[in-house]
């Protein structure tokens, strides 16, 4: 420890200005000093504080395109096959209380970043779901609900911190139910259809990584349970990814059979035209010159 002390202490000692500040603003003083300054890797309050807010940050970061490919892979298809409305519609208003909660209640934005950036996406995501089933009016109806929705919880005369604090548990339980349509539409269909591997393994991780951010950050179980919850379904979801990873939906399925299964009915029979099998038929067979008799 002492060898790995005296090679780092000359470069953390002399860092420019700005990391510097930064890591400050991060970690404060009393760790920075400790872990940087000091080199002090013993400290297992302040490394686990240090670990926490890198992957905070981390997972702010990531959820800025994590829904990005299932954006991509609606709009590349043109098709909302596998992808469950009613799901996201719960998730964004879970995701939407849970950020006015959070920033009602002054929690360090390491803490609850990703609420914001998700939120953004899964607004692009609903709006692109019911364009591509035919329900274009329901969508500009979505918009102008969640807008209102957003005046409503963010102003702090409209509801007080403890009718906040009875949204948020019901946060905690739409967040939850939010992934139970998504399970039961993969179920139902045999297959993810255009849902997006990438953010389904992002989810996991990032709900399994939040579980040990709000334990060293945010001393609020009604957070905390809610990670918990979502973490489990995530894992459910993971699970069904990797089960149905190759297999085709069930509306793929219904044009495959549609196209192998021709009835034999539907079959005719070629029956050659009149004018064909006079053409086609065979000559009579010549019996030789006739004779004629004179008379």
């Amino acid at each position: 420890m002492e060898t790995l002390r005296t090679a780092l202490q000359p470069i953390t000692h002399n860092l420019p200005a700005p990391i510097r500040d930064l890591g400050v603003s991060i970690i404060g003083d009393k760790c920075y000093k400790s872990i940087l300054l000091d080199v002090n890797l013993e400290d297992s309050e302040c490394l686990k504080y240090a670990i926490s807010k890198g992957l905070g940050i981390g997972i702010v970061g990531a959820s800025a395109i994590v829904k990005v490919p299932q954006i991509l892979k609606l709009i590349n298809s043109k098709s909302s096959d596998g992808v469950s409305f009613l799901a996201y519609l719960l998730e964004t208003s879970s995701y939407l209380i849970s950020l006015a909660y959070n920033v009602r209640n002054g929690f360090p934005f390491s803490t609850y970043g990703e609420t914001a950036m998700v939120l953004g996406q899964n607004v692009i995501i609903t709006v692109l779901v019911l364009n591509y089933s035919g329900r274009a009016g329901m969508a500009a109806l979505f918009v102008a609900v969640l807008a209102a929705s957003a005046v409503s919880l963010f102003g702090e005369g409209i509801l007080d911190a403890k009718e906040l604090g009875w949204l948020q548990v019901g946060s905690g339980v739409l967040g939850v139910a939010s992934k139970v349509p998504q399970i039961a539409a993969i179920w139902s269909q045999g297959g993810t259809g255009q849902l997006s591997a990438f953010t389904v393994f992002n989810y996991l991780i990032g709900s399994l990584t939040r579980i040990f951010t709000t334990l060293q950050e945010v001393d609020d179980k009604l957070i905390l349970y809610g990670f918990v919850a979502g973490f489990a379904l995530n894992l459910i979801l993971a699970t069904q990814m990797i089960y149905y990873w190759n297999a085709p939906s069930a509306k793929a399925k219904g044009k495959r059979k549609e196209k192998v299964s021709v009835p034999a009915s539907s079959q005719k029979l070629e029956v050659p035209s009149a004018g064909a099998s006079s053409s086609a038929a065979p000559r009579p067979r010549s019996k030789g010159p006739t004779t004629r008799r004179r008379g």
